[in-house]
C-alpha cells in the first residue's frame, strides 16, 4: 500500500468526519445541554440540504452563500419549536428523567412530521446538483474541490463554535448549564433561553452539514436518521455533554468509516454500532467524559 493510499484514507475519512463533528456537536447541545434526546436531528440535516439545493437549483443561489440563509433560518425554525413544544413538555413533566422519556417520544413524532413534509414538498426522487466538482490534485491523489472546501468549512465551523463556547458570555452560560441548570439560574442564566438557544444552534450545526453533504452526495427525504444514529454514538463516544469531545468522536468515526469502506462499504454502520456497543460496555463515560 502506497502513501497516497493512506494519504486518501485519511482525507477522505477527515472529510467524512468533519460532517460527523459538527452534526455531533449540535446533538450534544440538544441532549448534553438541553436534555432533548432528539432523534429528530437528522431531519434538520435533510432540511439544510435540501434549502440548499433548491437554493441552487431554482435561483441560482451558490450552496456556500446559502449557508448564511438556511443556517438562521433553521436556527429560528428549531427554537421555536423548542419553545412552543419541549419547553411545555418540561414544564409538564415531573421530572428530568420523565421529560427526557417524553421529549424523545415527541422528537419520534416531529421526525415523521418533517420527513412527510420534505416529500411532500421535493418528492421522493433522489436529488443532486453540480457545484465544484472540479478535481484537485493532493499530493499525487484528486480530490473534488467541493469535498475540500466541505472539509475546511466543518473544521472551522466546529473549532470556531468550540473557541465561542470558551470565551463568550453566552457560551460560558451554556457551558454552566450543562453543568448544574439550578445553580446556573440562581446565578442570574435565563435557562429557559439558553435551552432554547442550544436547541437551536444544535439544528443550525445540522443545517450547515446539510449544506455541505448537498455539495458532495445526492440527497432524498430519507437521509436523516442514518446521520441521527452516526451523531449519538459520536457523542457518546466523545462524552456526553463535551463539545471538544463530540468534534473528537466525529472525526474518529469518520476516519473508522473510510478505513472499513476501503475494504467492505456495507460494513461500515457495523463497525459504528460495534464501537458503539464497547463504549457502553467498557468507558460509558466517553473518552472525555468524567
Amino acid at each position: 500500500m502506497s502513501f497516497t493510499f493512506y494519504l486518501d484514507v485519511v482525507i477522505g475519512g477527515l472529510i467524512l468526519g468533519g460532517l460527523y463533528a459538527l452534526t455531533a456537536v449540535g446533538l450534544s447541545l440538544q441532549y448534553g445541554v438541553a436534555r432533548v434526546l432528539n432523534v429528530s436531528h437528522g431531519e434538520f440535516i435533510m432540511l439544510g440540504a435540501f434549502a440548499t439545493y433548491s437554493l441552487y437549483t431554482l435561483f441560482g443561489i451558490s450552496p456556500l452563500l446559502s449557508l448564511v440563509i438556511t443556517g438562521p433560518l433553521i436556527f429560528i425554525i428549531a427554537f421555536l419549536i423548542h419553545r412552543t413544544m419541549f419547553q411545555r413538555i418540561r414544564r409538564t413533566s415531573p421530572s428530568i428523567a420523565a421529560f427526557e422519556g417524553n421529549s424523545l417520544l415527541a422528537s419520534f413524532g416531529l421526525l415523521f412530521i418533517i420527513q412527510n413534509i420534505a416529500l411532500l414538498t421535493w418528492g421522493s426522487d433522489i436529488k443532486g446538483y453540480h457545484y465544484m466538482a472540479q478535481s484537485i490534485n493532493v499530493f499525487g491523489t484528486s480530490y473534488a474541490l467541493n469535498r475540500l472546501i466541505a472539509l475546511a468549512l466543518a473544521l472551522s465551523t466546529g473549532i470556531a463554535f468550540y473557541l465561542f463556547l470558551i470565551y463568550t458570555r453566552l457560551g460560558k452560560a451554556i457551558r454552566a448549564a450543562a453543568q448544574d441548570r439550578d445553580t446556573a439560574q440562581l446565578m442570574g442564566v435565563n435557562i429557559h433561553k439558553v435551552l432554547g438557544l442550544c436547541f437551536g444552534l444544535g439544528a443550525l450545526m445540522a443545517a450547515i452539514a446539510g449544506s455541505l453533504i448537498s455539495m458532495m452526495f445526492e440527497i432524498t427525504p430519507t437521509i436523516g436518521l442514518p446521520y441521527t444514529i452516526i451523531a449519538i454514538i459520536a457523542v457518546v463516544l466523545g462524552g456526553l455533554g463535551n463539545i471538544l469531545g463530540s468534534l473528537i468522536g466525529g472525526l474518529i468515526l469518520g476516519l473508522v468509516g473510510n478505513v472499513v469502506m476501503c475494504f467492505s462499504p456495507a460494513l461500515s454502520l457495523v463497525a459504528y454500532y460495534l464501537i458503539f456497543i464497547l463504549l457502553i460496555l467498557l468507558k460509558p463515560s466517553g473518552i472525555m467524559g468524567k
